[in-house]
């Protein structure tokens, strides 16, 4: 059905004339058959996410353009074609699932009018046929309470419960091409395995094809026919996955398929503090009730508990790793801790109580302890350049630091991350995803913080990379003695980062120990859960 044919993308400055132009795709080529599933496979910055989305012209026009090369959709040429032409197209013929959910969905409409509007757009479907439909495709990605989230909007949802609203929007013409740009970096492993199962037996169903792209080899082994291997820009090799995965002929694939998450955090120093401790920790939010309900104070909704009564304490030089589900209160957890949410019982840093210090008495501590959200890109301002980004912390926390010595120190982070320090004068738009998140990280680690919160810190990158981040996080640990929450639904990264784990469910400490137990001796029956479907997703 689809055929790219020596496709390049280029970009060039419009504003000023005299700028070089930079080509990022270089002459790529693959087909995609009906019922067949192609994987785009490579390093954040690869081009992968170009590539796919110049299949529906959806690059920033005319900046971007394609020095040569073809697009077709059963013979059609896609290139070039009248926007009117490819909004016909556009959720109907081809579907996306975009790499961060958070940017792709409109913050002003809910989640019933986001998944409705392709159903009326291209179907003429009226308001009662759209919402039985709505709710068949949340119950279909995993919403157990479906009718309840309809009239919620994308920063209610957790970032896995965003990404199965993108899913659904995706599938809900029920295309001919589902074009999936990294469908499970969000989720846990237990809802990636039921969201691949679930597109496989759709395109079973439909004889749909899928251009999945992913850093996974986990997700590319069992979902992939056929694979692309690309490295800055280009085509390295391609082929039957079978095959590329069994016998690598270039280099560069077998350095992919070799990276795995090992190794393990320094052992805590037996004399350490206590930098962090929390007795009964409990966070809620109201649900909303109406207004002649709230009067006559009749069939009022409980509020909802996100997190119920958790105790624990973090010594200086651990790493607590916190997993659980999407929606199982981790990421609450957090913002309760650092004081972005209100909570219910003690937290103390140092041994100092913080839940009842005011705002004021809370800055200074702010540069001690850190935080990486999961979502990059909606975490960085678009109008900051990368320098005046990670600089920020510094200007605020350290005012009497010249500019001069910003610049250097700025310099120095973009390094560690693995960064070039050129790349300081762009903006966060001009970046993948992975090099998005090493930018955040970078913003975190500037104030050398002796606590940091990791919120799904290597979700967006690929596996080589994620080494490498790791990697740097453990030697900064090491040299510093800090302390990590490493919240993260990869439990072969949380294995290789964590001296103890917390599992989490509903809000609630499921279990809780040291990694070799959770791991070799798990007691609970959901922690075995989740431990099978990562191992067997990996398998």
């Amino acid at each position: 059905m689809l055929n790219i044919n020596n496709l390049s993308v280029a970009f060039k400055n419009i504003l000023n004339k005299n700028i070089e132009e930079k080509h990022v795709v270089r002459n790529v080529s693959f087909s995609l058959a009906k019922g067949e599933t192609v994987a785009l496979v490579g390093e954040s910055g690869s081009g992968k996410s170009l590539t796919a989305l110049s299949i529906l012209g959806l690059l920033n026009y005319p900046a971007a353009f394609h020095p040569n090369g073809s697009v077709t959709l059963d013979g059609k040429e896609l290139l070039n074609l009248p926007e009117r032409e490819l909004m016909a197209i556009r959720g109907h013929r081809i579907g996306m699932i975009f790499q961060e959910p958070m940017t792709a969905l409109n913050p002003l409409h809910t989640i019933l009018q986001q998944i409705s509007e392709p159903l009326f757009l291209h179907f003429n479907m009226n308001k009662k046929d759209a919402l039985a439909k709505v709710l068949d495709l949340l119950q279909l990605v995993g919403f157990e309470d479906a009718a309840e989230r309809l009239n919620a909007y994308p920063h209610q949802l957790s970032g896995g419960q965003r990404q199965r609203v993108m899913i659904a929007m995706a599938l809900a013409c029920e295309p001919d091409i589902l074009i999936a740009d990294e469908p499970t970096t969000a989720l846990d492993v237990t809802l990636q395995a039921t969201i691949l199962d679930l597109i496989k037996s759709l395109q079973k169903r439909f004889q749909m094809g899928l251009l999945l792209i992913t850093h996974d080899l986990g997700v590319v082994s069992k979902m992939a026919d056929k694979m692309v291997v690309m490295k800055h820009g280009e085509v390295v090799e391609k082929g039957f996955t079978n095959v590329l995965i069994q016998n690598p002929a270039h280099p560069y694939t077998k350095h992919l398929i070799e990276s795995e998450p090992s190794g393990a955090p320094a052992p805590v120093p037996l004399q350490s503090d206590n930098v962090l401790s929390t007795k009964s920790l409990k966070v809620s939010f109201d649900k909303p009730v109406p207004l002649l309900t709230k009067i006559f104070q009749i069939n009022q909704k409980p509020d909802f508990i996100a997190v119920n009564d958790i105790s624990f304490t973090l010594k200086q030089g651990e790493t607590i790793g916190i997993v659980g589900e999407s929606g199982s209160g981790k990421s609450t957890l957090a913002y309760a801790l650092l004081r972005l949410v209100k909570s219910q019982g003690e937290i103390f840093l140092d041994e100092k109580r913080i839940d009842q210090s005011s705002m004021k008495d809370l800055r200074p501590l702010r540069s001690s302890f850190q935080i990486i959200f999961q979502d990059p890109f909606s975490s960085l301002n678009p109008r900051f350049s990368i320098e005046q980004l990670i600089a920020e912390g510094l200007v605020v926390h350290q005012p009497g630091i010249t500019a001069i010595e910003r610049e250097q120190i700025v310099s120095d982070i973009l390094k560690e991350v693995g960064l070039d320090p050129e790349a300081r004068h762009r903006y966060p738009h001009e970046f993948s995803g992975g090099q998005r998140q090493r930018i955040a990280i970078a913003r975190a680690l500037i104030l050398k913080p002796r606590i940091l919160v990791l919120d799904e810190p290597t979700s967006a990158l690929d596996r080589s990379i994620q080494i490498e981040i790791m990697d740097l996080l453990r030697k900064l640990q090491e040299k510093h003695g800090l302390s990590y929450l490493f919240i993260s639904h990869d439990l072969k990264v949380v294995r290789a980062m964590s001296h103890r784990i917390i599992v989490m469910r509903y809000g609630k400490v499921v279990e809780e120990g040291s990694v070799g137990t959770i791991f070799n001796n798990p007691q609970e029956l959901y922690t075995k859960e989740l431990l099978k479907a990562a191992f067997s997703l990996n398998a």
